[in-house]
């Protein structure tokens, strides 16, 4: 069995509206409906869809916070919604809007805290909390109160908090929002190394679709409350048709480059941008550049996901399996 297992899931919300100044009306909106998947211990996936498609309600559930309306879900062996306490010590929680620690108490007594929480062995406690601290450059902020941290300090802080306790599974819900480049940075680096050192499964929900780049092996997209794309980082690209890009810089303007694989798509004097399949090697086309043309530079982009699913959804509107 997987270390995480959904089937057939659904929750609906019951929404109730005034509709005069005595009466009410109400209807039902599905959140989450019949949404499968599963994911195997060591996995980094990314959960990706618009905004109301479902990604938080799913974590919600997968961490016992709310009940499931239809649908099974095992986490770890267990139920989230019946064993959300045993359950609590397994897995890790992060959302980026807010934070678990406590806001007038400095750094280090909130961490003191939760090892009192969790009841986790001190000498384990000790030895977790130094590892991340150095990690993440946290040291110099243990007396710091919460409130007094920036927004990116405030995050590491809440990333240390949720693996303070060793869990399996850390789940995180806009790790990175509002944070400037060199904190994303670094949490990704952070993280990367806690999946390669410690095995900790990852399940992320963005909207900065770098950090799948950075993070994520496969990708989940989710859409009105159910999957409809659940595949490999690459196979991503290859259903939204994208492709890595050839920039040459000739020594003179020439014609549009003919050569077999690629296709030119922009001219700019002697620069011209030639596009390939993301599944196709770029060393054929840059041979046979290099041999037909004077060639002064040559450099690779890869694909933006961002625009690839930009044309996922363009192209389908409403996605569909």
């Amino acid at each position: 069995m997987s270390l995480i297992e959904v089937r057939e899931l659904g929750r609906t919300f019951t929404v109730r509206k005034k509709a005069g100044r005595l009466r009410r009306t109400s209807h039902d909106v599905e959140a989450v409906r019949d949404l499968s998947f599963s994911i195997d211990a060591g996995e980094m996936v990314g959960y990706i869809g618009p905004n109301g498609a479902g990604k938080s309600t799913t974590i919600k559930m997968l961490t016992g916070i709310l009940v499931p309306s239809s649908g099974s879900i095992s986490v770890a062996g267990l139920d989230p919604s019946r064993r959300r306490t045993e359950l609590a010590r397994r897995i890790g929680v992060v959302f980026g809007q807010r934070t678990t620690l406590w806001w007038d108490l400095p750094l280090r007594d909130s961490f003191d805290l939760l090892q009192k929480i969790y009841r986790t062995d001190p000498a384990r406690h000790r030895e977790n909390l130094d590892e991340f601290l150095e990690l993440l450059d946290l040291h110099d902020l243990l007396d710091t109160p919460v409130r007094q941290l920036s927004l990116g300090q405030r995050m590491r802080g809440d990333i240390v908090a949720a693996l303070l306790h060793d869990p399996e599974i850390l789940y995180l819900d806009e790790p990175t929002i509002g944070l400037d480049v060199i904190s994303k940075g670094r949490l990704r680096e952070f993280l990367r190394a806690l999946n390669e050192r410690r095995g900790t499964t990852l399940l992320l929900t963005t909207h900065d679709l770098q950090d799948i780049e950075a993070l994520c092996d496969r990708v989940i997209v989710i859409d009105h409350g159910t999957a409809v794309f659940d595949v490999s980082l690459a196979g991503l690209h290859q259903r939204g048709g994208s492709r890595r890009t050839l920039v040459v810089d000739l020594v003179d303007e020439a014609p549009p480059i003919a050569i077999d694989g690629a296709e030119v798509v922009r001219v700019e004097g002697p620069r011209q941008w030639l596009a390939f399949p993301t599944e196709a090697s770029a060393a054929p086309i840059v041979a046979a550049v290099a041999a037909a043309y004077d060639v002064a530079d040559l450099s690779l982009r890869e694909p933006d996901i961002e625009d690839v699913i930009r044309t996922i959804y363009a192209g389908a509107g409403r996605m569909s399996p």
